[in-house]
């Protein structure tokens, strides 16, 4: 298995333990973009406004905001793997939470908007530890490979899970979308009591978080190519992702379609991502990380512009499997950039601060899109997104040539 692995440019397969991890995180977040689509459709079913749809992704990504520059100190002092089997389990008891709601037909948009926020306090300490918790299982040399082939899985339960929830909500309606997700967690559960890793030896606290805090701050501010990448990853994530966020809106009222065609809209980011993950797997060794993030970046900016001008179904399918690939082509290496250029002592607290802009800051992204369909329209917020994305992207690599040239 190993060498097979390499031979096919997969290292980071030839490790059990990633495999192990491969394989549950793909079941479990096929459920998790079946609840993601079904909440959307939920949301908009009881409230008939993109406005509460875009703030109850917003209370998603609150508790991440508040809690995960903390969780990034706890992270380096824990065992990850505690921690994330810890998290894994919270979440699967949220989605079974709501999941009873509906079907008891007790849901209000007010117990959707507080378990959205309990979400977002678990995921706050799950992210940051379980990305840090790759290099664990793979090491450095296949640390890219790693994240390429996560993301690579990500990206096809974006295309299988909605494509599901689509047919389901259309059929069953949502409760088994999130029952369905409940059940999916068993699988990363499973798979992480099952991995072969050393015992875990605690490292002495050597002050308190905020000291921890500030010692990966000033990492941060002192390298130009890290603090760049952390500043487009919020701008990203504030004016960029949002359009992930007025999909149902862009189903419903801009392409007229239903259900089964929200789920085709979102499926088409993911084929897009999956080929674009697939691609830097394979060529992980051989790819100028700085110039291809350039390239992604901005590439991922423009295809919003000419998506949200777009009234073809057809064609908006088409244009969103190109922004699906530009946007996994810029946020793995963005991923991959950071820890490689971190120290092995500081990385669960500078995913920490990368997960705080990427997650935390989305809030503010959905928000400001709400805002802006609901006074403008959906299209208008998605273009203004895809203008500030790629001219941050553009002046980026301007600015910090030591970005574009990175290998």
């Amino acid at each position: 298995m190993t060498e097979a692995a390499r031979r096919y440019g997969f290292g980071a397969l030839a490790h059990r333990n990633f495999r192990l991890f491969l394989f549950g995180q793909t079941v479990s977040l096929t459920g998790t973009w079946m609840q993601s689509i079904a909440q959307g459709w939920l949301v908009l079913q009881l409230t008939d406004s993109p406005f509460y749809v875009g703030l109850v992704s917003a209370l998603g990504s609150v508790g991440v905001l508040v809690f995960t520059l903390y969780a990034g100190v706890v992270a380096d002092r824990s065992d990850k793997r505690r921690v994330v089997t810890i998290t894994q389990t919270l979440l699967m008891l949220q989605a079974f939470a709501l999941a009873a709601l509906v079907a008891t037909g007790k849901v209000t948009v007010e117990s959707v908007m507080a378990l959205a926020l309990f979400l977002g306090i678990v995921n706050a300490f799950d992210i940051p530890t379980r990305q840090s918790f790759l290099v664990e299982m793979v090491g450095k040399e296949d640390l890219m490979n790693a994240i390429a082939l996560n993301s690579s899985m990500f990206n096809a339960t974006r295309v299988f899970g909605p494509a599901v929830a689509g047919i389901l909500i259309g059929t069953l309606g949502t409760t088994w979308c999130f029952a369905l997700n409940g059940v999916s967690y068993l699988a990363v559960i499973g798979g992480l009591l099952a991995m072969r890793l050393p015992p875990h030896v605690p490292q002495p606290a050597t002050g308190s978080a905020w000291a921890g805090f500030r010692e990966s701050l000033a990492f941060i501010a002192g390298d130009a190519r890290v603090s760049t990448l952390v500043v487009l990853t919020g701008l990203f994530s504030v004016f960029g992702f949002p359009y992930l966020v007025m999909m149902p809106v862009f189903a419903r009222d801009v392409l007229h379609t239903r259900a089964a065609g929200y789920g085709a809209l979102t499926a088409a980011v993911g084929v897009g991502a999956l080929l674009g993950a697939l691609g830097i797997a394979v060529l992980s060794r051989r790819i100028r990380k700085g110039r291809t993030l350039v390239l992604g970046g901005t590439s991922f900016g423009l295809a919003l512009v000419v998506f949200a001008a777009s009234r073809s179904f057809t064609l908006s399918l088409f244009i969103l499997a190109l922004t699906g690939c530009a946007m996994i082509i810029n946020n793995a290496l963005t991923n991959t950039l950071l820890q490689t250029l971190v120290p092995d002592a500081l990385r669960g607290r500078v995913m920490g601060f990368y997960s705080f802009v990427f997650v935390g800051l989305a809030p503010l992204g959905a928000l400001q899109a709400g805002v802006i369909a609901e006074h403008y329209g959906a299209p208008w917020a998605v273009a203004t997104g895809g203008i500030v994305t790629a001219l941050s992207m553009a002046i980026a690599a301007w600015r910090v040539p030591q970005l574009r040239t990175a290998v």
